[in-house]
């Protein structure tokens, strides 16, 4: 099975998306945000906002459970300040236990995350690259 079919049955069992609040709008309206959705920029925008869930629940949660105290906290700070660094910390985090906590602040410099280039007719995959 190929990635992007696992990822397609997995969004298609998240059922319609809805990302309008209740109320009711105008046909001009809808059409406005649906240009705004699809806009790279607001997708850019929209996947960092989910980075740093994923940063702040992992470190609440890493805190919470005394596996990381807070003066901790302030060794993430340089590492989650820019995009590039949110992006690499909350996959490292999604891929890591929270018990892996202290381990990921000692590993610190993750590098910029890069897309992958598959050679010509090769199928979507992805490749673990160990540190």
């Amino acid at each position: 099975m190929h990635l992007d079919d696992i990822i397609e049955r997995i969004e298609r069992s998240f059922g319609e998306d809805e990302p309008l609040s209740g109320g009711s709008l105008a046909g001009q309206d809808i059409e406005a945000l649906k240009r705004v959705f699809a806009d790279e920029g607001y997708q850019i925008y929209l996947q960092d906002q989910v980075n740093r869930q994923i940063i702040r629940d992992y470190l609440t949660n890493a805190v919470m459970l005394g596996i990381l105290s807070e003066d901790r906290l302030e060794a993430f700070t340089d590492l989650v300040a820019t995009e590039g660094g949110r992006a690499a910390m909350s996959l490292h985090m999604l891929m890591s236990s929270v018990e892996d906590a202290n381990h990921l602040l000692l590993s610190g410099g993750f590098g910029a995350l890069e897309p992958m280039q598959p050679g010509p007719g090769s199928p979507p995959h992805m490749k673990l690259v160990p540190n």
